[in-house]
């Protein structure tokens, strides 16, 4: 009887055990097939039991996204060890599945961890799958060089998604106590990347979330912000827009207002929209500091389209010399101080003109010899012209320049 009554209550306990394994999760945990076990789960989801089938059901799309990256990183360690050995010839192995995989297996990861935090049926928070996140960021870094294939194939798609989510999962908080320090000479630049190929795919709300990490690395900041401000200009399609975008600058202004990117690129939008707003704006940087090249360059720029080229001289100067590695300022610079020569009626003060626009011109040619940025050719062999007439070897000289 005591032997009846004790295996009366295993079975009772064994019922009980498995009692809360609902019929939508015994079909997902059947599935071996992860593109079926994916469906199956985005159909039954509402059908689990609790959060802790929910976590045991992603847990083993995981499983399964997983043991396609084992099989193919097998395969690539047997091949790396056969060239070592020179034992035999390498075998083929699936590189979109292994990255399809990886993201897979990131994705599910991600969504068993949201579930395994929450309290089960009793109450209680009993987190199983801690380790996913260890053993799918050992494998992450194969994202960064199968993307990189893909994309000297031209298949962008397969770029955005595969540095897409190298990215995403690195600032993702599931991640966040993973060791980022290898990869944190490579991963501005692939966010940088991923930034310009969501662009591409007109995708502009990852594009500027991509742009942003990208800003984070030093290496990147620039480029990225450049990039960044570029995309989101092209993007615009009414005035209402520009207004916004405006708006989003001056926001951006205000966190750093000595970035040169973006006080350049707020001159530029108030170039087109509102000339006194312009001045205005380079007026007060300005006055906040004195040395900012982009704002001196552009109120110089100002003053030439008003022609005023005495104005014109004393911005383009200052600008020379906070940045006097650029070409472009020295030959706006030369053009000004030419116009003021032919102008003046003073001999004497014309001479001197001209010897100085020579000056600026020179330096133009100095810093630009190819004439790639600057276009200095002409308007320097005209103030060679202004200061030593036409027969002069120097003005012939200034002349052969002005034609290569």
């Amino acid at each position: 009887m005591k032997k009846v009554f004790m295996m009366a209550i295993a079975l009772m306990a064994s019922s009980m055990t498995f009692a809360g394994d609902s019929d939508a999760l015994k079909a997902i945990m059947k599935s071996k097939d992860y593109a079926e076990a994916a469906n199956l789960l985005k159909q039954n989801l509402g059908q689990l039991a609790d959060n802790a089938e929910k976590a045991e059901a992603y847990n083993h799309l995981f499983e399964l996204a997983m043991n396609k990256v084992s099989n193919e990183t097998g395969t690539i360690t047997e091949n790396q060890m056969a060239l070592q050995m020179g034992t035999g010839k390498t075998k083929p192995y699936d590189t979109l599945g292994l990255a399809d995989g990886i993201c897979n297996a990131i994705e599910a990861a991600i969504e068993c961890d949201k579930y395994d935090k929450l309290p089960n049926a009793k109450g209680k928070v009993k987190p199983k799958f801690e380790k996913n996140a260890a053993r799918v960021w050992a494998v992450r870094s194969h994202l960064v060089n199968i993307g990189q294939d893909e994309a000297r194939k031209g298949n962008n798609a397969a770029v955005l998604k595969y540095w897409g989510m190298f990215t995403d999962s690195a600032a993702d908080p599931y991640f966040a106590a993973m060791d980022k320090t290898p990869e944190k000479e490579y991963a501005g630049q692939v966010a940088f990347f991923a930034g310009r190929y969501a662009y591409d795919a007109k995708d502009m709300a990852r594009a500027n979330k991509y742009f942003e990490i990208a800003k984070q690395d030093p290496t990147q900041k620039t480029e990225a912000q450049n990039f960044q401000l570029y995309a989101m200009r092209s993007s615009l399609k009414n005035h209402a827009d520009s207004l916004a975008f405006v708006d989003q600058l001056k926001k951006m202004y205000e966190a750093e207002p000595e970035n040169e990117v973006i006080v350049d690129a707020i001159n530029g939008m108030y170039e087109g929209l509102d000339k006194a707003a312009q001045k205005e704006f380079l007026t007060q940087h300005l006055q906040k500091f004195p040395n900012s090249f982009t704002a001196l360059a552009n109120m110089g720029l100002m003053a030439v389209n008003a022609n005023n080229a005495e104005e014109g001289a004393m911005w383009l100067r200052k600008a020379a010399a906070a940045k006097p590695d650029n070409a472009v300022v020295y030959t706006y610079l030369g053009a000004c101080l030419s116009v003021q020569a032919a102008n003046s009626e003073d001999a004497a003060k014309s001479k001197e003109l001209y010897k100085q626009a020579i000056e600026a011109f020179d330096k133009a040619k100095e810093l630009d010899p190819d004439k790639q940025v600057a276009n200095w050719g002409y308007n320097r062999y005209q103030a060679y012209y202004g200061l030593y007439g036409a027969d002069d070897p120097k003005t012939k000289a200034a002349e052969a320049d002005s034609k290569r």
